[in-house]
């Protein structure tokens, strides 16, 4: 006889902790900002990590002590701080789980652009596997999040070589992706979607200064750009074609 399934029901919270021994909520924070830190190719210190996530930096240095115990992080002498193999798949499928969910709100949903970074952060933590492949799914062949930056996993990876505020004048410049630490101000986020600083949208440079910033051009309308967020704008730039004017 087949067994009666039992009519006490489980605490849905109860299920989700069994069997689990994986990073805090607070850890896998910390692994995220590792990975988008590492990306940059740069040295990773306990002062970048703090400055990031705005937490004081006696609190930072007592969670990486215990990251390290975990064997998610290790350090050298001079304090810089890298990813172990285990630390790296974790904080991988992570920032792959934020990415395709804040696809999944933009495009699916229809969260506008400049929040969707902020309700990932909100769902990502209770998001199962199940939800998380059906997700995926929905979101199809994504390669990069709303913001431009890649996918883990999709083949895509970070690519555009010129960030904004270095761009020449006279050229073509064309947004790629946005740096993920913009992503934490929403406010920063509400300004570049209003001036259309959108992944894939181009514009011409008539003018740059290092004090005043970067002027750019499209439909006849020009917007002057701070070198503060120049700076975490990244793309390509093309020269014009004196013949069509394009590029």
């Amino acid at each position: 006889m087949a067994e009666t399934p039992s009519t006490k029901r489980a605490n849905p919270r109860q299920r989700r902790r069994v069997g689990i021994d994986g990073p805090t909520t607070k850890e896998r924070d910390y692994l995220e900002v590792l990975y988008y830190l590492s990306q940059r190719g740069e040295p990773v210190i306990a002062a970048q990590v703090a400055r990031w996530l705005a937490l004081q930096p006696p609190t930072v240095s007592h969670a990486l002590q215990e990251m390290e115990k975990k064997g998610y992080i290790q350090r050298d002498e001079r304090g810089e701080i890298a990813l172990t193999p285990l630390g790296f798949g974790l904080a991988e499928g992570i920032v792959r789980r934020h990415r395709i969910l804040e696809r999944f709100l933009a495009d699916v949903v229809g969260v506008p652009w400049h929040m969707v970074h902020e309700e990932a952060v909100h769902l990502e933590h209770a998001l199962s596997p199940a939800l998380e492949d059906r997700i995926t799914t929905l979101v199809g062949n994504a390669t990069t999040c709303p913001h431009g930056n890649p996918i883990p996993g999709s083949g895509e990876s970070y690519h555009s070589p010129v960030r904004l505020d270095m761009a020449p004048a006279g050229a073509l410049f064309t947004v790629r992706r946005i740096e993920e630490e913009a992503e934490e101000r929403t406010d920063l986020l509400r300004y570049l979607e209003a001036n259309r600083l959108l992944p894939g949208n181009q514009f011409f440079i008539p003018d740059t200064s290092p004090t005043y910033g970067v002027t750019l051009r499209s439909c006849n309308r020009d917007t002057t750009v701070s070198p503060e967020i120049a700076a975490v704008i990244w793309g390509e730039t093309a020269a014009i074609d004196p013949q069509t004017g394009g590029a």
